[in-house]
């Protein structure tokens, strides 16, 4: 294990972005990550401080780490996240931006924004009002509109709209957010649903794949690849009129191992290497125990170094990971 220089793993991969869960609480219950009841929260002490975050960031930033996304649950339910914003901000990433569900946007974008936030990801997966109200099984539709707009005007920009497909539940409007793309400006990404639900329904069968999207948007619009494979999850197309842009986000069926980025710090404190690992690095009694910037730079570098070649999602042996998407960070 290299102890200086970047992140490193021991496939040469370098990690440089950083995705922070700052609480595991939401203020909706989407049928992607959360059930209706049940759902037990982390008590507040548990969660990792602003200060704390701030440190962990800082000493990420001084690795390399050049890009960094708050996540949640729902960010925007932590209160004065403005204040957190700020002192990151400070730090002097190259990208800072929140994923959100956006119900509580429009109120908070300015505030964000004069604290240095740089744009946001907004979760929409129907444009129709009434199944919009019941993925959601709470928020409205019009007021996610209506906030995106806010932050554009506040500057946010680019705004990217995340879209998970379910087949049978909402795959008949891949044309209408191809459409939505290219009327907006904005760049929509369809997501492959993954088996990190917390009611651990997850079945293949309900699945989209990321090339069936592709395939049907292009039999009505011409699309164009966007640069070569990279970091990013996402492949990218240009539609050839110039008009917008999609993403495609296939992380089941075409998995990005080989060139992924990300370390995820979750809001009680723990690093994991891997979207669907349970293998994960205690931070939190570091940082509430005085440990010196040194520890809590070993405690990043083994757990990058630690990191498996893949997340055999399609091995036999598979095990999806105990902790739901809302618990870990997008």
């Amino acid at each position: 294990m290299p102890l200086d220089g970047p992140l490193v793993d021991r496939y040469g991969r370098i990690h440089d972005d950083l995705r922070i869960s700052v609480t595991d609480r939401c203020n909706l219950r989407c049928v992607y990550c959360m059930p209706e009841e049940g759902m037990t929260f982390l008590p507040r002490k548990e969660l990792l401080t602003y200060d704390e975050i701030i440190r962990v960031a800082r000493v990420a930033h001084d690795l390399g780490v050049s890009a960094l996304r708050l996540t949640g649950g729902e960010p925007l339910v932590r209160k004065d996240l403005a204040l957190l914003v700020a002192g990151l901000s400070g730090l002097g990433f190259q990208d800072l931006a929140v994923t959100t569900n956006a119900m509580l946007l429009a109120a908070a974008a300015s505030p964000l924004a004069q604290a240095g936030l740089k744009r946001v990801n907004v979760s929409i997966d129907s444009l129709r009002a009434d199944r919009f109200e019941s993925i959601r099984r709470r928020g409205n539709l019009a007021t996610v509109l209506h906030a995106m707009d806010v932050a554009e005007e506040v500057g946010l920009r680019p705004i990217k709209i995340n879209v998970v497909l379910l087949r049978g539940r909402n795959d008949d409007e891949i044309l209408d957010f191809a459409t939505f793309a290219r009327d907006t400006g904005r760049v929509v990404r369809f997501i492959e649903f993954m088996p990190l639900d917390a009611q651990g329904q997850w079945d293949r069968s309900q699945l989209v794949p990321g090339q069936e999207v592709f395939e049907r948007i292009s039999e009505v619009f011409a699309l164009e690849a966007i640069g070569e494979s990279g970091p990013a999850p996402a492949e990218r197309f240009r539609f050839a009129d110039g008009r917008g842009e999609i993403g495609l986000i296939s992380s089941v069926t075409q998995p990005f191992c080989g060139t992924c980025n990300r370390l995820r710090l979750t809001a009680d404190g723990s690093i994991r290497n891997c979207l669907f690992s349970d293998d994960e690095y205690t931070l939190r009694d570091a940082l509430r125990d005085a440990q010196p910037d040194a520890t809590i730079e070993l405690m990043l570098r083994r757990a990058v170094w630690a990191k498996f070649p893949g997340h055999a999602i399609n091995e036999p042996g598979f095990l999806r990971p105990a902790r739901s998407m809302s618990m870990i960070g997008g």
